[in-house]
């Protein structure tokens, strides 16, 4: 390992420009005003983002921060990439909107790239404007291609904030009662490190994967329309299941009429830096992919991939997104998928990541409060807990090494099923010097917490 104890951020080539704007405290009184209590924001004392480049992005004073949140996952070729720039300016001065009842060849175009990175049969692509609609789109086709109702959802899951798509998340924190849906169901996650049936791997014989044959048996009606499933959970924190556990999953709901959703929304596009999608780190096959936040890199942009069969359901009534397919969005995705494969960001996403998570164990071997390390690539996550043995989680602990990661310049997000686990995910152009810096901001913290 090379060293880990850079003492500032690594210099850029990059000068913020003066900010010349409302002021911050002008900023929080117009949304308290104006803007509904529902809009959350980070941090004890709020931050002000008013300009990024790459992996940096700077405050109303002008001080930088490493982004190693990537605005929740979504920036992932980087902040203002100037390749993506360019080519949503030079669009945004010819044409800005048109819906999809009229053609242009962006839609077009991108969706030919997306295909040519699924797996054979994943054809067709339907564009919308978030990760949230776009598995709501998944859903429809799968009760409409299978004729089921049901559909199951992993718990610890996160996939959305629209009505159905938060009646899919299974965390109380995520979900109203007013979206309790009858019809969706949820199985174990491949969540080791807090196995529900208090077994180990392998002897568990993946009791959590054959969990959802229990929820078809005594939930639903015996056959159902679908399984969706975070490859690697994101908001859930990081969690990784065994490599057999979509394997089975994807056997069992076959076997019961369903289809096989896989939610790439925060692991695809490389992140996880061995494969281009985080379902092929299980060597399964789904039959639609939902994605959004990096397909877009910062772009209002979802879309949901499957096969031309079950697409086909979708044109048996009048259905469209009137800005899914509009020219902003489109040329912003063609451009980041370019740089993805232009800049080989996924073989820095594996080989970077590697080292950060090597970093990351090293910080596990001298601080007793980090529980667990897990994820892949750049789709990390530090599971905090007070005890190792009885695993207590340390949410507010989380919730101090975020703010004292901001104050040593460093943004970081947390989630987890108790709000214990640190969420690191940076833009996948961020570099070893980077990870360096993060790694010690971290031991930095957690010898102050600890002390």
């Amino acid at each position: 390992m090379t060293d880990r104890t850079s003492p500032s951020l690594p210099i850029i080539d990059h000068a913020p420009q003066p900010y010349l704007g409302p002021s911050r405290d002008e900023v929080i009184a117009l949304r308290s005003q104006f803007v509904s209590p529902g809009v959350i924001t980070y941090y004890r004392d709020p931050l002000m983002v008013v300009e990024g480049h790459m992996q940096y992005v700077w405050d109303e004073t002008g001080r930088q921060y490493l982004d190693a949140f990537a605005g929740i996952v979504t920036i992932s070729v980087g902040h203002c990439h100037p390749t993506v720039a360019e080519k949503v300016r030079a669009q945004s001065g010819r044409l800005q909107h048109t819906t999809t009842i009229y053609l242009h060849p962006a839609m077009a175009q991108f969706a030919e790239k997306l295909a040519s990175k699924m797996p054979d049969g994943l054809t067709h692509s339907y564009f919308t404007n978030s990760g949230s609609e776009a598995n709501e789109m998944a859903i429809l086709a799968a009760r409409e291609f299978t004729g089921n109702q049901d559909v199951i959802a992993l718990r610890n899951c996160y996939h959305g904030g629209t009505s159905a798509a938060m009646g899919l998340t299974a965390h109380s924190t995520w979900k109203f009662k007013s979206n309790a849906e009858p019809s969706i169901h949820h199985t174990q996650a491949g969540y080791c490190y807090r196995c529900p049936y208090d077994l180990e791997y392998p002897s568990c014989d993946l009791k959590c994967a054959h969990d959802i044959k229990n929820v078809i048996q005594y939930e639903t009606s015996g056959e159902i329309a679908c399984f969706i499933g975070e490859p690697i959970q994101g908001v859930g924190g990081a969690v990784t299941p065994p490599k057999e556990f979509f394997k089975i999953v994807y056997e069992i709901v076959r076997a019961h009429g369903g289809i096989c959703v896989a939610d790439e929304v925060q692991g695809g596009f490389g992140r996880t830096g061995t494969h281009y999608w985080a379902h092929q780190n299980w060597d399964v096959v789904p039959d639609a992919i939902a994605m959004a936040k990096g397909i877009g890199n910062g772009a209002p942009l979802g879309c949901m991939t499957t096969s031309r069969e079950i697409s086909e359901v979708l044109s048996k009534k009048l259905h469209f997104n009137t800005f899914g397919g509009n020219p902003i969005s489109m040329t912003q995705g063609l451009a980041t998928l370019e740089v993805i494969d232009e800049e080989n960001l996924q073989q820095n996403s594996l080989v970077v990541g590697k080292h950060l998570k090597d970093g990351l164990l090293s910080l596990q071997e001298k601080h007793a409060l980090i529980g667990d390390v897990r994820g892949l690539g750049l789709m990390l996550g530090v599971e905090l807990v007070r005890d190792r043995k009885t695993k207590e989680p340390a949410n507010t602990e989380a919730a101090e090494v975020m703010e004292k990661m901001k104050d040593r310049q460093v943004l970081i997000g947390k989630g987890g099923l108790h709000g214990n686990t640190l969420r690191i995910k940076p833009p996948m152009c961020i570099t070893q010097d980077d990870a360096n810096y993060l790694v010690a901001m971290l031991d930095e913290t957690f010898t102050e917490i600890n002390a």
